[in-house]
């Protein structure tokens, strides 16, 4: 975390008091617990939808009420109707081997998340679609849908994204932290040699797959792009398109967030922010705790999070001790901070275009909304600073859903649009 990442803190800080300032409940309001049980009988009638959750490797099964923040009692417990599961592998290096553990990790990822549905299948479905979410969701099962960040595992195969959409794979995001063979990354790995750009936004072969991705219906997802790599996206993209995770740079000036000129794009895109509960990106970090970050950075030679080239391990375990003995003062993000970031992107491109999302067992998290089961608690929120069950229901996956309606329509559009030139 750069000292530069830091110099917005004070202004954003103000910005957040006037949000909430604006944002406080009108005198009578309902009180917490009648908020929470309102927000219950609004979950009962609407499909809360998380369009970014992540499984780890060791993941137990879904059908147990376990430690990770994602489970078939955790999803009950807080009405929460379907999730966008993550086929999700960290960048690694661009190497025969490097692609294989790749690969290797993406398989044990996919069945990680088909056995949420297949082991359970009184409880859960795998669904491909928006109708198939609401069907599922009629039956009072939870809908798994499943995506794949980081194009890193597909090497330089285009076909590749053909033989994912066939598995099942109906959400694509290009990047993770660090360029790869498709994309530049918002976050470079300095560990992998990365500079601050590699391809000047998309690759050839990530510019290639843009068109695919559109032929298929498959959503495509521009959280964790450069600001040039989302440009050249909107501007190839024959459909709406999602940032399925990212939060607000106006109110928190970290690179994984989205800036106000890309809210806007995205939004005349016609596409949907996701809203990410990821503590970082909703909570400024105070400055005199941002300024020992800095120094510490600087003595080691990190940048951001990321170690120099070469650093040894030791010195690594060294500066992530220190570091997070600075970091737990920082106060934990709360459900209101994450609202307010759903509040600022509202007010920049308007209702249709923000959704939520947890990014759990990856990061995300706040008091209040800590895992699946206290979903209800982000409802509660929103429906204290008035927003109405309607604008609720399109926060939860409305929008969302939507979205991902017209990315599907498109393909058929431009699939039945080939077929009659071929003929």
């Amino acid at each position: 975390m750069a000292r530069s990442q830091f110099t917005a803190t004070l202004s954003a800080a103000v910005l957040l008091a006037v949000t909430r300032f604006i944002a406080a409940p009108a005198e009578g309001a309902a009180d917490p617990p009648k908020l929470l049980e309102k927000a219950k009988e609004v979950h009962r009638r609407i499909i809360a939808f998380d369009s970014h959750l992540d499984v780890p490797f060791n993941y137990p099964g879904a059908s147990a009420d376990g430690k990770t923040q994602f489970d078939l009692p955790k999803v009950a417990r807080g009405q929460l109707k379907g999730a966008a599961l993550a086929v999700f592998v960290p960048q690694g290096p661009r190497t025969p081997e490097g692609y294989a553990q790749a690969r290797a990790d993406a398989e044990k990822k996919y069945e990680l998340i088909k056995a949420v549905a297949e082991q359970n299948p009184n409880l859960a479905a795998l669904a491909y679609s928006p109708a198939d979410v609401r069907r599922i969701t009629g039956e009072g099962k939870f809908a798994v849908v499943v995506s794949l960040l980081n194009a890193y595992p597909l090497g330089s195969d285009l076909s590749q994204i053909d033989e994912w959409y066939r598995r099942g794979v109906r959400i694509f995001g290009y990047t993770h932290a660090g360029h790869n063979q498709w994309a530049d990354s918002s976050r470079p790995s300095q560990a992998l040699g990365d500079g601050p750009q590699e391809h000047g936004g998309l690759s050839d072969l990530g510019k290639q797959g843009i068109a695919r991705l559109n032929e298929l219906g498959m959503l495509i997802d521009v959280s964790q792009l450069t600001t040039s790599s989302l440009k050249q996206v909107l501007s190839l993209t024959k459909a709406p398109v999602a940032a399925t995770h990212s939060g607000v740079k106006g109110l928190v000036d970290n690179p994984r967030n989205l800036t106000d000129e890309e809210l806007e794009l995205i939004m005349e895109n016609g596409g949907v922010v996701q809203v990410v509960a990821f503590g970082n990106y909703v909570r400024p970090v105070p400055q005199d705790i941002a300024d020992q970050v800095a120094a510490l950075q600087a003595e080691y030679g990190y940048k951001g999070n990321e170690p120099p080239p070469g650093l040894p391990e030791a010195k690594r375990l060294e500066y992530a001790e220190r570091n997070r003995k600075i970091l737990s003062a920082v106060p934990a993000a709360t459900v209101a901070q994450f609202v307010d970031s759903i509040d600022y992107a509202v007010k920049k491109i308007g209702i249709d275009h923000v959704g939520i999302s947890s990014d759990f067992n990856h990061g995300g998290g706040v008091l209040g909304w800590e895992n699946e089961g206290e979903s209800q608690n982000v409802t509660a929120e929103l429906l204290r600073r008035r927003y109405s069950e309607k604008d609720v229901a399109k926060l939860w996956g409305g929008n969302f859903l939507r979205v991902w309606a017209e990315a599907q329509n498109a393909g058929r559009a431009l699939r039945a649009h080939h077929q009659t030139r071929a003929q």
